[in-house]
């Protein structure tokens, strides 16, 4: 029962110990009341081996800390939803409800999503999982019980770009199955709703998930079959973000030729302009700013004396809001200084990735982070 804490608590490098400073900590921001220091060691102890259930008042703090959702949490499946006793009535209510959805309320999804992106760019995955989780379910129901195509497809948009971003958290907070079927469910809503740009980057995303999994020649099959999805109907910008991913991701496959020819197709697609939002998919942010960092990123998985550059010009402009990118420009910037030899200065950027990891709780940099630590 007590698996799911334990795999969540050590996929952050945390002790029990750690766990209980951090409950004890987040309780404290809070005001609420939670047991002794003492006490929760029995506790914690006792979760993990399965000799007590986490409580509701616990699993609420616990959630948002390591960045699991229920039923990742307590081992268990999602707790099923109430059926009401007169199936007709409570069918025909929900596809009322989901008739009257308007334009408002579908501007209401998508404005959350973006709330919940840019707390994530600024605070990390981990304490948004019960915000995203409620904000897919919403979004889920709402399109189960909307019948008409015209008002399905509104609420599919929304939901192909909300569960594209819940799947990027689920994957940063280190859960790979959550992240998985985020994407699936992305990629059904983005067909239905036929949005091929949707259902391109969220094939583009996907590949990443395979590509930490191990299977790197895979994750380039996928990201060029992406490529191929309806590629007549794709945004520059989006093809510029594909094309950059499947760089990194032939860099990451030790791929050195397709990824140079992956770059430089991104660097001549991207459109002119300072724009960083694509006006057809607000889920890509792309300019010459950010192309640049990923250049770097690419360069420096190449061993490419070039990346120094690109990476260093990258860290003075990127936008102090994007925490997590600035840990990734860390970690590259530590692989550059690696491959030159200059292990001071890959030690002092390692160090500020760490820092960086942390203050997300992101478990993919973090994992990056030991890796790099094992060159050193």
């Amino acid at each position: 029962m007590g698996q799911g804490l334990r795999a969540a608590r050590n996929a952050r490098g945390w002790s029990q110990e750690r766990l209980i400073f951090e409950i004890e900590g987040y309780a404290r921001r809070r005001l609420l009341d939670v047991a002794s220091t003492a006490s929760l060691r029995t506790y914690v102890s006792e979760w993990e081996n399965g000799r007590r259930a986490i409580s509701e008042r616990y699993a609420a703090i616990l959630r948002p800390l390591v960045g699991a959702t229920d039923a990742e949490l307590r081992g268990g499946p999602e707790r099923p939803t109430v059926q009401q006793p007169d199936g007709y009535e409570d069918l025909l209510s929900r596809i009322d409800s989901a008739r009257n959805i308007s334009e408002s309320m579908v501007q209401t999804f998508l404005d959350q999503t973006e709330l919940l992106r840019t707390m994530d760019r600024q605070m990390g995955a981990a304490g948004l999982v019960d915000q995203m989780t409620g904000h897919l379910a919403a979004m889920e129901e709402a399109l189960t019980f909307a019948v008409l195509p015209s008002a399905r497809r509104p609420i599919a948009t929304a939901l192909a770009g909300a569960a594209t971003l819940a799947a990027w958290q689920a994957l940063d907070a280190g859960s790979v199955d959550r992240a998985w079927r985020h994407y699936e469910l992305a990629k059904r809503a983005a067909q239905e709703a036929d949005a091929p740009l949707y259902l391109a980057h969220a094939m583009g995303e996907q590949a990443y998930v395979l590509s930490d999994a191990g299977r790197p020649k895979m994750a380039v099959e996928l990201i060029r079959d992406a490529q191929r999805t309806h590629s007549e109907r794709q945004s520059p910008r989006l093809r510029t973000w594909l094309s950059a991913a499947e760089a990194e991701l032939c860099a990451a496959a030790g791929m050195s030729d397709d990824a140079q020819r992956a770059l430089g197709r991104a660097m001549e697609s991207l459109p002119d302009g300072e724009e960083t939002r694509d006006p057809d998919m607000p889920s890509v942010f792309l300019n010459a700013d950010h192309l640049g960092r990923w250049r770097g990123n690419v360069l420096a998985l190449l061993g490419d004396a070039a990346a120094m550059g690109d990476l260093y010009t990258s860290l003075q402009s990127t936008d102090p809001t994007f925490v997590r990118a600035k840990a990734g420009l860390h970690c590259d910037l530590t692989q550059a200084h690696l491959s030159r030899g200059e292990v001071e200065e890959a030690r002092s950027h390692l160090q500020q990735a760490r820092l960086l990891a942390s203050r997300t709780g992101s478990v993919r940099h973090r994992r990056r982070v030991e890796l790099l630590t094992g060159r050193l």
